[in-house]
């Protein structure tokens, strides 16, 4: 359950980094660099959430069930 909240909490901050990018995008026209530090904090937090998933499953925090039914 502690993973879950986890995956979804920095699922939600990725999403804010994105349109806060948008609107200093919209907003400043170019003349500040709010928008680049915007999107190099979604990037950073893509990278740590890649990071996680990869060190769950390696750790056997996160088990994998796929969307079509086991083969017999």
């Amino acid at each position: 359950m502690f993973t879950e909240i986890v995956i979804l909490a920095i699922l939600s901050l990725i999403i804010v980094s994105l349109f806060s990018g948008m609107y200093f995008l919209l907003r400043d026209r170019g003349t500040s660099t709010r928008m680049v530090k915007a999107l190099t904090v979604r990037m950073v937090l893509s990278l740590v959430l890649f990071a996680l998933l990869m060190l769950g499953y390696w750790a056997g925090w996160l088990h994998p069930h796929g969307l079509l039914p086991p083969r017999h």
